[in-house]
């Protein structure tokens, strides 16, 4: 059995979040989860930013003086915490607006899957080599498609 809370932080004020969405986001956490085969309790957080806070995160962190469209922070597993902390997820609504505009679909459907590939990075994936990018992929399709959400959809 999963339990979770997941922190919804909206900083930016240029696009609407709505409720839909924002359910969304915490089913593809709580399928994340599950993909993962995680049972237990686990903390979340997701931040809606603007471009200019995600480059500076992005520049502060990484060392890429730029926007991106997502950032995530695992959290250090040896805090001794009474519910596990999985880590941040920090997101530009900017940047995912303009990738749901540049892929044709809704801004649900790509700010789900920014949720679904940062939940696997703070599960402990990553992309850097080719086997590693190709579980990481089919883990988000696999994230993606139970919920019903499938690429190039204009709606979820």
């Amino acid at each position: 059995m999963i339990f979770m809370e997941v922190f919804l932080d909206n900083r930016q004020s240029k696009v609407d979040i709505d409720e839909k969405i924002l359910d969304t986001l915490i089913r593809v956490v709580k399928e994340s989860l599950r993909v993962e085969d995680l049972e237990g309790d686990f903390e979340v957080s997701i931040s809606f930013v603007e471009n200019e806070e995600i480059k500076e995160l992005n520049k502060e962190y990484r060392g890429i003086d730029k926007e991106t469209d997502v950032l995530s922070f695992p959290l250090d597993e040896d805090l001794l915490v009474p519910v596990p902390l999985l880590g941040d997820i920090i997101i530009s609504v900017e940047k995912a607006l303009e990738q749901a505009q540049e892929y044709g679909h809704s801004l649900e459907r790509e700010l789900a899957y920014l949720t679904a590939h940062s939940m696997l990075h703070l599960c402990g994936h990553d992309h850097m080599e080719n086997q590693e990018k190709i579980i990481m992929r089919d883990k988000e399709k696999e994230i993606m498609k139970s919920l019903g959400v499938f690429k190039g959809e204009k709606g979820v």
